[in-house]
Order: C-alpha cells, then sequence, then structure tokens
C-alpha cells in the first residue's frame, strides 16, 4: 500500500532544546500556546463580565492546572488502567506521554465549579466564559501530536496520506490535522461568534460539549484506535464511547438553557 508519491513524514527530534536537565518539546510548547492564546482571548472578553483582572488569573491558571491533571489522570484511568494497576507510580511518569482530553475537561469542570463558588458568581456563567477560549489550545494540542509523529490516522490511500515514522511504512490518515481543522479552527469560529451576542446561561458551554464531541467522533473513524483496547460493538473506539455522554450533557444544556430563556447579566 505504500508508495512514493505519500507525504514521508520527516524525523522531528520531540525535544526542541535542552538547558541542563530542562528539555522543551514541541508538545509543550503547544500547551503554552493554548494557555497564553487563552489569556489573551479572555482578557479581551473581560470588559464584558463584573470580574477582575485577579480573578480571571486565578480562573484561568486553576483551569490550566485542571487541563493537566485531569488530562494526564484520565489517560491513565480510561486508556492505561492496566499498567496503572501493574504500577501505580506510572500516574507520574509524565515523561513518558498520554494525556486525555476527556479527563482534561473533568479537571477543567472541577477547577471552574471551584473558583465559580469562590468568585461568588454561576457554574454555568464561568462555563460560558471559558468555552470560547479552549479550542485554540486543542488545535495546538495536535498540532503538537502532528509533529510528534503520534496519535496518527488510519491507513488510507487518499492522495494526502502520510507515512509516519514507526506506523509500519503505510499511508495512513493525518487525522491530528482534521482533529485541528475541526476542533479547533471551526469550533472555535463557531463558539466566538455564537457567543458575541447574549444567549442564555449554559447555552456556550453546551454548544461546546455538544460541538466537540460531534467532531471528535467523525474524526474518530479516521484515527487509528489504540492498539491495546481497539474498538467496541458496532465498530466505535475508546474515545467516541467518552464522546457519546459528552454530546448528550451538550444537546440538554443547550435545550435546558433557551427553555428557561435567562440572559447573562
Amino acid at each position: 500500500m505504500a508508495d512514493s508519491s505519500y507525504f514521508v513524514f520527516p524525523s522531528i527530534d520531540p525535544v526542541i532544546f535542552s538547558v541542563g536537565p530542562l528539555s522543551v518539546r514541541w508538545y509543550g510548547l503547544m500547551y503554552l500556546v493554548g494557555f497564553v492564546a487563552a489569556y489573551l482571548l479572555a482578557h479581551k472578553r473581560l470588559e464584558k463580565t463584573t470580574w477582575s483582572k485577579e480573578q480571571l488569573s486565578d480562573l484561568l491558571f486553576w483551569g490550566f492546572v485542571g487541563v493537566i491533571l485531569g488530562g494526564r489522570i484520565g489517560y491513565v484511568l480510561f486508556y492505561q488502567m492496566g499498567m496503572f494497576l501493574d504500577d501505580p507510580l506510572y500516574l507520574f511518569k509524565i515523561w513518558t506521554g498520554g494525556m486525555s482530553f476527556h479527563g482534561g475537561l473533568l479537571g477543567v469542570i472541577a477547577a471552574l465549579y471551584w473558583q465559580a463558588r469562590r468568585m461568588g458568581t454561576g457554574f454555568l456563567q464561568v462555563g460560558d466564559f471559558v468555552a470560547p477560549l479552549v479550542p485554540i489550545g486543542l488545535g495546538a494540542g495536535r498540532i503538537g501530536n502532528f509533529l510528534n509523529a503520534e496519535l496518527w490516522g488510519r491507513t488510507t490511500d487518499v492522495s494526502w496520506a502520510v507515512i509516519f515514522p514507526n506506523a509500519g511504512n503505510l499511508p495512513r490518515h493525518p487525522s491530528q490535522l482534521y482533529e485541528f481543522a475541526l476542533e479547533g479552527v471551526l469550533l472555535f469560529i463557531i463558539l466566538w461568534l455564537y457567543s458575541a451576542r447574549p444567549r442564555p446561561v449554559g447555552a456556550v458551554s453546551g454548544l461546546f460539549l455538544l460541538g466537540y464531541g460531534s467532531f471528535r467522533f467523525i474524526v474518530e473513524f479516521f484515527r487509528e484506535p489504540d492498539a491495546h483496547i481497539g474498538l467496541y460493538q458496532m465498530g466505535l473506539s475508546q474515545g467516541q464511547l467518552l464522546c457519546l455522554p459528552m454530546m448528550a450533557l451538550g444537546l440538554w444544556l443547550m435545550i435546558a438553557a433557551y427553555r428557561k430563556g435567562v440572559k447573562p447579566a
């Protein structure tokens, strides 16, 4: 199936540079890009709220902590439970790689709930504010996956297929770029434009859950399933199963928000 006409992905060192024991990696840099973008966009929207800059900084900081902790814990529990049971310290071996979006989402939700109580505001109002800031970070993360030549797609013969290192020398869908386009670029445009006008409380949060879950569910049909998990019944992957309750919750939030019809202050 391999063909010289396909793009052969070059060997890219995951480490950009090192200073003593500290190494700066592409994936870590993408996390930084996502955080900086969220910070700048959040300050642009701050004037629409009654929050102070200090409250916003705390909100973003703890949200970022929730992404890291939740992403790692979620990856271990959702995708590597066997390794964790064999070696509980695997949870802390972050340098081996492994982050889960769905785990990161749960971490962010916990952080936002805590911060909303500290700020004396509603949890869904905080969620509506943060949701449009997230897709840029998601898109940056997928670029990081692509540069690391990881989480590649299923084999294909489309003209834009890529031959990744350590992927069997077979042309595959560049599913990381599909996710970048859908979960990053398109979802950002949808949420940013949708949230530009007053919406019922919870509607923006619901649209984020529904939008991301739908896009991720679609891309999973082109993404190579985790080798140690494979596909479940009806040909669904672990990622798709995790997206189902996410989409259901997002749809429910939007319906409930418009039924109440309460606009944010």
